[in-house]
């Protein structure tokens, strides 16, 4: 991405699956959500896994993907999380961070 897109606030969009014992904590996911200043999703899945949607300014995705990667909720044990579908969008489809069922 050039250096003008960074600056001018280039939004970006990423999926998400994290694998190991991780369900259970949505509450912190969207805590930690807000508090970087993303918008998405959650949802626990039938595998066991958890998987979602973020969005927001490039650095605050960059950030939730690393803390969705090493950090998660401190009674979490993180395997490993996989992203796809990474793009920059022109406008957020969410407003807030949420838990779906």
């Amino acid at each position: 991405m050039s250096a003008l897109a960074k600056a001018s606030g280039a939004l970006k969009s990423v999926d998400y699956e994290v694998f190991g014992r991780v369900q259970g904590n949505d509450g912190l996911r969207e805590e930690e959500a807000r508090k970087l200043g993303v918008v998405g999703w959650v949802k626990n899945t039938s595998q066991g896994t958890v998987t979602g949607q973020v969005q927001g300014p490039e650095d605050k995705v960059n950030a939730m993907k690393s803390w969705l990667s090493k950090v998660g909720s401190p009674s979490s044990r993180i395997d490993r999380t996989d992203f796809s579908n990474e793009k920059e969008i022109s406008k957020l489809d969410f407003s807030g961070f949420s838990t779906r069922y």
